[in-house]
């Protein structure tokens, strides 16, 4: 199987879909002129077109809002932003339109638009560029949120949100364009709404996902050296969330940890700490415990980005504890 970037994944499903059906298009700031601020959409304005591939002013509530009436239109646009702080400018689209519109309408518009780019941190971009934004966009009806963590799944998720009736939120990461990994050249898609575990285990479950995974997996190998296995979990999507593949390994290992680049309060780890505490009491021999960020606004400083984010030392203290009750 050939071995592509991140990025790469993320072009060839846009331009396959916009090959496929002719109402995709792309627009955002520098996708066309400049092949994508990560260049995830080289190449893109060459085959299919300024009309297609559109570049736009610093304005994310207006293209945004383009989308949205344009999705309800028949189209069915991509809207990349170039991070999801960005985002916020734009978040009244994507809450008080995109998501609530198929109700508000009463089933006869649907918005078939899917809003990609890059979330959380990417080292030295400070507070105002490094925030992690899955859990509030998952905690609103009407959106699905899908958080790739390697090039397979970001290419198999993207098609399907692009395919999909509904807004999707595609959130990726800075730090993850360059990476590799394997995937297909024949045409795949990968469901929203099913976990997927990517390491069998038997001592604890971890679950976590998007690039913080990376820390989960250095944790879980760390720990083999020591004979204690871990089974990695990772959601690929946090709304629709995947719970029955979480019940059923934590049924299995009855301990788990909570791996997630985000804030504690109001994370999707404690959407998952609840659900698992409901529907696997009874199995569970310590309490589950949340790695998260830090409470705080991201840093600058390299040594404070470092002490506010998730680590593969922080997730063994994790494991530890839920091993041997410390």
């Amino acid at each position: 199987m050939r071995i592509i970037q991140f990025r790469e994944a993320v072009c060839e499903a846009m331009s396959e879909e916009m090959r496929r059906d002719e109402r995709v298009y792309l627009m955002g700031e520098e996708v066309a002129e400049y092949n994508g601020a990560y260049k995830a959409s080289k190449g893109m304005l060459d085959e299919f077109g300024p009309k297609r591939v559109i570049d736009t002013p610093i304005a994310e509530l207006g293209f945004a809002g383009i989308s949205v009436g344009a999705a309800m239109n028949g189209l069915r646009p991509i809207v990349e932003f170039m991070t999801f702080n960005f985002s916020m400018v734009a978040i009244d689209q994507i809450i008080n339109n995109a998501a609530k519109m198929y109700q508000m309408s009463g089933g006869q518009l649907n918005v078939p638009i899917v809003f990609r780019g890059p979330t959380a941190s990417a080292g030295q971009l400070a507070a105002t560029h490094s925030q992690a934004f899955e859990s509030w966009y998952a905690n609103c009806p009407g959106l699905k949120v899908v958080v790739p963590a390697d090039p397979y799944d970001a290419k198999g998720l993207l098609k399907a949100a692009i395919r999909d009736e509904d807004p999707v939120l595609v959130m990726e990461s800075e730090q993850m364009y360059g990476d590799k990994g394997e995937v297909p050249e024949e045409e795949y898609i990968i469901e929203i709404g099913k976990a997927k575990v990517k390491r069998q285990g038997t001592d604890v479950t971890i679950v976590s996902f998007g690039k913080i995974l990376k820390v989960a997996f250095a944790a879980a190998e760390e720990l083999e050296k020591e004979g204690i296995s871990c089974e990695v979990i990772d959601l690929r999507s946090v709304r629709p969330i995947d719970y029955d593949t979480i019940i059923k390994s934590v049924k299995k290992t009855n301990r788990c940890v909570i791996v997630e680049e985000a804030w504690p309060l109001g994370a999707i780890s404690s959407e998952l700490t609840y659900m698992i505490q409901k529907r696997a009491f009874d199995y569970l021999d310590a309490p589950v415990i949340r790695v998260n960020t830090a409470d705080t606004p991201a840093a600058y400083s390299p040594t404070l980005i470092e002490e506010f984010l998730p680590s593969p030392e922080k997730v063994i203290k994790a494991i530890r504890a839920v091993l041997y009750k410390d």
